[in-house]
């Protein structure tokens, strides 16, 4: 029943320029436009000339204004993150999903595909499901749910009357049950349209035993740590133990909370840590062709009953295998043994990896050709034993998380896999060595403290439901295709994003709004099932106008670069980036061609789209889809990885980092913040010319922080704490910016040098590189393609 892809395509024939919506197929447009000196056009004349706005909001009005793209050069994004606001009532909008848990790439969505296809936009939703969030939590006998799509009850319902509600989804009308009379929260009795499901888009409901296949589990974490000589001279151990022995009271859990260690090298090593013992004691598996479990009550134990000899061994771990010469890993043999150990509960099991795995089921080999770097060959896994594994795991409700800490090649294209289709993470540490690269050190540090000590779910499955008419064929994300639109999540985290692609199949002309629905069911660390659920509601419009208005361009950047890390695998890398390419030149001829019998001079884009042909350049110059053999192969499957499985902020301060100057920041327009000042500087240009030597200049790109200074005393990992104005400021902006996402940053600190300044001016996107056009060469070749 299941197809096991990653990225699911529910119908094999559905092709690119239906998925795509054209943008991945490139063809001219006819069109009357003049390009010549004439003034830009009035809005009145615009919205005519696109068939009419339909009393949309100033703020869409504004989505259309026309902008010459070749005189407006220096465009930045205004507020990251906060997209236009969908034209619904205030009372709609009040109660509307948050842009950062649902987003669609539209906020205006057309009536038919024809519409779609005329505006050459891709359709897709961006999903942060599991994201920390304070939200209404309902312990109620009844779950409402339509009798027909099984939808849940929300916001955008209508009540009939006090005993009949209609599915906003497939227009059904159900009963009102007699218990969801009462409102628990005003305690009145004939107020359905009150309770708090009615009231917010975004709930979480305490499931019964209906929504239970079996007992919920204890939350239970395996650690399989490689003690290869490799590893052991990186020193990660020593971090890894520490950061755990300061954490193990933070790992998410209750008193059935169950923890397990496993080393490996050439031989799989068990830890029997039953309690009654007088220290932890090591069991050695040789036989890696046969993994079996050496005892089978012992290794997995409870947390509370053993926490002593859990500490001993933490204690003892690092010097363990500090004069080892074992070089081999057998990492393949010690995921099978962690599987038998894993698969009577479930779980999540975190690898620890240094090197490519060389010994056993699973060994790779090197395929790092540093000329065929970017070749679609070495993108995809090299062998199926870590997808298949993978799958297993899943079936068992076993999430993979991978670190990988290398300093040479291991085969990332292949090792991802085991995260990739079990809902697992994947944290990537190239050349890591806890004295030569200490922000690498620290940052392992950092993450480990979030990993450790954020919240989880186990046994989850997601699905979600849009309104009929509309339907979805391809996920992106990290996890199992159960059935055509079931996702199996062995472990959810707060720091996965997902995204979707869909289709109109059918006319929404009979509605005025279209909805979709994510619903999460999970078990809680507590052992509790719960069923989180985001409802998100959007206008449906007939017109080409209103449809550009609305156009959302991060929400359209993060779909592409998930479509184009797909095409780049199944395709070539070539093919991905031509694609990309072809969605900025049909979207803008398609702006350029539906307003025909307007004059229109230069490059022009509307201003809801003015930043996409940036987005895009910055797209083509990261490391996931950027041309030459520079970027190793490993860091380029790394940087796929992360944009398939990252939330939609976390992506776009990839794709387009946020660069500061932090040597004169002021007190104007500043935040205040429990007492605390801090600064706002502006945003400057991804350019060189917008640095000077006499400055210091941070730049933010979301899992770096990277400050460029001429100061002569620099710290590598950290600010200089002087008791100056200056320096003061510039912390607690640094410390802000550290504290509005989940992951700190590893953050260092760069001379203003040939040798450190590469890594710097690699992500000013707007300037020329050896293989890659500038933004103005870029926009010019954009305008070249349009006049084919």
């Amino acid at each position: 029943e299941a197809n096991v892809a990653s990225n699911h395509q529910v119908a094999s024939n559905i092709k690119w320029s239906q998925t795509f919506l054209s943008s991945f197929k490139y063809y001219q447009v006819a069109s009357d436009l003049v390009f010549s000196d004439h003034p830009f056009p009035s809005l009145s004349q615009l919205s005519t000339a696109l068939g009419g706005l339909s009393g949309v909001s100033e703020q869409e009005v504004e989505g259309l204004r026309p902008v010459n793209l070749l005189q407006e050069r220096n465009l930045l994004p205004l507020k990251r993150g906060t997209p236009a606001e969908p034209n619904l009532s205030s009372n709609l909008r009040k109660m509307n999903c948050s842009p950062d848990t649902f987003r669609c790439t539209l906020s205006s969505i057309p009536q038919t595909q024809a519409l779609l296809n005329k505006a050459r936009l891709p359709l897709g939703l961006l999903l942060h499901p599991f994201r920390d969030l304070t939200l209404p939590v309902i312990t109620s006998n009844t779950i409402v749910r339509c009798r027909s799509c099984r939808t849940y009850i929300n916001p955008f319902v209508s009540f009939l009357d006090q005993h009949r509600w209609k599915c906003n989804l497939c227009y059904r009308v159900n009963d009102v049950p007699d218990e969801f009379m009462y409102n628990p929260v005003t305690r009145s009795y004939g107020e359905p349209h009150k309770r708090p499901e009615v009231q917010n888009s975004t709930v979480e409901f305490i499931a019964s035993s209906d929504y239970m296949l079996r007992p919920p589990q204890p939350a239970a974490y395996l650690f399989v740590l490689d003690v290869s000589h490799n590893a052991v001279e990186s020193g990660y151990l020593n971090v890894l133990c520490q950061s755990l022995l300061e954490n193990l009271e933070k790992l998410p859990g209750d008193s059935r909370t169950r923890i397990g260690f496993l080393t490996f090298d050439s031989t799989i090593h068990f830890y029997n840590l039953q309690e009654g013992l007088s220290q932890p004691q090591m069991l050695v598996v040789s036989d890696i062709d046969d993994v079996f479990i050496p005892t089978p009550d012992s290794l997995l134990v409870n947390l509370k009953e053993s926490h002593e000899m859990v500490k001993d061994l933490l204690n003892a771990l690092p010097a363990m295998f500090t004069h080892t010469r074992e070089t081999h890993s057998a990492l393949g043999p010690a995921l099978q043994a962690a599987y038998k150990l894993m698969s009577a509960t479930g779980g999540r099991v975190s690898v620890f990896q240094t090197q490519l795995p060389s010994l056993g089921a699973g060994l790779l080999q090197s395929r790092e050709d540093p000329n065929l770097r970017s070749s679609t060959k070495h993108l995809g896994p090299a062998t199926d034993f870590y997808k298949k594994l993978a799958l297993d795991c899943s079936g068992q409700q076993i999430g993979v998380d991978l670190f990988l800490l290398s300093s040479q090649y291991s085969d990332l294209a292949s090792l991802a896999c085991v995260s990739k289709y079990s809902a697992g993470s994947i944290f990537y540490y190239p050349g890591f060595h806890h004295v030569h690269s200490p922000a690498q050190n620290l940052k392992l540090q950092q993450d480990l403290h979030r990993y450790l000590t954020r919240k989880i779910g186990f046994e989850a499955v997601m699905r979600i439901r849009c309104t009929k008419g509309l339907s979805i064929h391809t996920f992106h994300g990290n996890f199992f295709v159960r059935s055509t639109d079931l996702l199996s999540l062995a472990n959810v985290n707060p720091d996965s994003g997902f995204a979707v692609q869909m289709s109109i199949d059918e006319s929404l002309a009979d509605t005025s709004l279209a909805c979709f629905q994510a619903a999460l069911l999970y078990t809680s660390s507590k052992g509790k099932r719960r069923i989180r659920v985001h409802t998100l509601c959007l206008p449906v419009v007939s017109q080409l106008s209103d449809v550009f208005a609305g156009a959302d361009v991060e929400a359209i950047t993060c779909l592409l670069a998930n479509m184009a890390i797909d095409r780049s695998i199944s395709s070539s890398l070539l093919d991905a980036r031509d694609a990309l390419v072809n969605a900025v030149v049909d979207s803008l001829e398609a702006y350029r061609a539906n307003g025909s019998n307007l004059q229109l001079s230069g490059l022009t884009a509307p201003a809801a789209l003015r930043l996409f042909p940036l987005y895009v350049l910055a797209l083509l110059k990261q490391k996931a889809l950027r041309t030459g053999t520079s970027t190793r192969l490993d860091d380029r499957v790394f940087a796929m990885c992360e944009f398939k499985s990252q939330p939609l902020k976390q992506i776009m301060r990839l794709i387009h980092p946020d660069l500061y100057r932090v040597d004169n920041l002021t007190e104007q327009g500043a935040l205040h913040l429990n007492e605390r000042m801090i600064p706002q500087p502006p945003l400057l240009q991804l350019s060189a010319e917008k640095l000077s030597r006499d400055g210091a200049f941070l730049m933010d790109c979301g899992s770096v922080s990277a400050t460029l200074t001429n100061s002569i005393q620099v710290c590598p990992t950290e600010i200089p704490a002087l008791e100056t104005t200056a320096s003061e400021r510039t912390r607690a902006f640094v410390s802000w910016l550290q504290e509005a996402r989940a992951f700190c940053a590893a953050f260092c600190v760069l001379k203003d040098e040939p040798s450190a300044k590469s890594s710097f001016f690699q992500h000013l996107i707007e300037d020329r590189s050896e293989s890659a056009f500038s933004y103005y060469e870029f926009l010019l070749h954009i305008q070249q393609q349009m006049s084919k």
